[in-house]
């Protein structure tokens, strides 16, 4: 029968090489994950690093080199159903039930079948004899936490782009997959005021920085450098929950003399949009900071918003430091919103951004702004390709030349971070 294997190190190669020097070169890698690896004084110290599970080759090295020529060469391990039922039978032993043994054999067997199945569909069963690149760039893809299917898109182009001469030069490979990584971003074009008003509306978690977000697209929309108007802006708050959050926005507007309003109802937003409307080019709408699990609250906030009309703006606020399982759900319960792109905050806290990256890729969402601090009416610009990819942690970056491929085309000049 099967026997499995698991070992852990800091790196996947050193993971596998521990794992085929215990087990011999034949074995199969089912599956790795990132882990925090325990040590130091009493266990109290961790580091992140890579655990690998696997199947035991049928013979170990020593018994395998003592066998004719023929039985080394190397071949594919698979599951014989049939005859893993029989060895069972055998061991079973002769003086049970023939009947009860084959029904409980089925079962166990049946099981394992759907276990091998899900691994084989899933990609993760089978041998890893991967090229020392391919595994050098996967390890570099977890790292700034990817999600698992686009690491494995991305390494099975590379595998058709790239022949295996081509994959001795990592440094070529790994330009060529950041370039991959960068065509995967969608950037929000539609960055202008053919409309007036502009209505825009920011909704997302609890926590991400949504309040402060508001107040610098206030002052880039509505203060020009010299600090004079040059719109008129309107900033209206929704959240009467939380403790000061209409204090908040007002201090803001009061510094940049723009009007604040606060609306705790339907019909207290559509009177205040009708209101402005002749009179304004922008308003913004700071929503209430909503669990992704407390479905009933957000959707009566969804029926509260449908008062600014359906030609308004909703931007989905998400913070950079969010685990990529996390974006995944945030993305898909706020889907009601029918939100048109997403804002990432709090870039400054964090420097992997495989997870955004990875998640919008594959909910096809595009990105607005990025925030990377406190400060209004800086910490705050247009989203750029170039910035989510020099956040990566691994990679090196030609910037010069990602810049030329990426360039910025953003409308509003906006006064970003440097």
């Amino acid at each position: 029968m099967q026997q499995y294997f698991v070992e852990q190190a800091p790196t996947y190669y050193e993971a596998e090489k521990k794992a085929r020097e215990k087990y011999g070169e034949r074995l199969t890698i089912l599956q790795h994950e990132t882990v925090r690896i325990r040590g130091g004084f009493l266990n109290l110290f961790s580091r992140e690093g890579v655990k690998i599970t696997g199947i035991i080759p049928r013979f170990n090295r020593g018994y395998r080199e003592a066998m004719p020529q023929k039985e080394q060469s190397p071949r594919k391990e698979s599951i014989n159903f049939a005859e893993e039922k029989e060895k069972i039978l055998a061991l079973a032993g002769a003086g049970k039930d023939n009947a009860l043994k084959d029904s409980a054999i089925k079962e166990v067997l049946a099981e394992v079948k759907t276990i091998k199945e899900k691994l084989e569909s899933s990609g993760l069963a089978g041998s890893r004899e991967e090229h020392p690149c391919l595994m050098r760039l996967d390890d570099v893809l977890i790292l700034n936490d990817f999600p698992v299917s686009y690491r494995k898109a991305l390494l099975e182009r590379v595998r058709k782009e790239f022949s295996l001469e081509g994959l001795n030069n990592y440094d070529k490979v790994q330009d060529k997959a950041l370039e991959w990584i960068g065509e995967s971003v969608r950037i929000y074009e539609n960055d202008k005021f053919s409309l007036r008003p502009r209505i825009m509306v920011l909704v997302g978690p609890t926590g991400v920085g949504k309040t402060t977000t508001v107040a610098k697209l206030a002052a880039n929309f509505g203060i020009d450098e010299k600090g004079r108007h040059k719109r008129k802006v309107v900033l209206v708050t929704i959240d009467s929950f939380r403790i000061g959050a209409k204090q908040q926005l007002e201090v803001y507007s009061g510094v940049m003399d723009f009007p604040c309003f606060s609306a705790g109802d339907y019909d207290e937003l559509k009177k205040i949009i009708a209101v402005n409307s002749d009179s304004s080019d922008l308003i913004l709408i700071d929503t209430i900071g909503k669990s992704p699990r407390d479905m009933v609250q957000l959707g009566e906030m969804k029926l509260l918003l449908d008062a600014c009309g359906s030609l308004a703006e909703v931007h989905l606020a998400l913070a950079a430091t969010t685990k990529s399982s996390d974006i995944m759900e945030i993305l898909k319960t706020f889907e009601p919103f029918n939100y048109r792109s997403v804002i990432v905050t709090k870039m400054d806290e964090t420097i992997r951004t495989g997870n955004i990256i990875g998640a919008l890729s594959e909910k096809a969402k595009p990105v607005s702004y990025m925030t990377n601090g406190q400060k209004v009416p800086t910490d705050i610009r247009k989203a750029s390709v170039i910035q989510l990819l020099i956040n990566l942690e691994g990679f090196k970056v030609n910037r010069i030349k990602i810049e030329e491929k990426f360039p910025d085309r953003g409308q509003e000049n906006m006064q970003q971070w440097r």
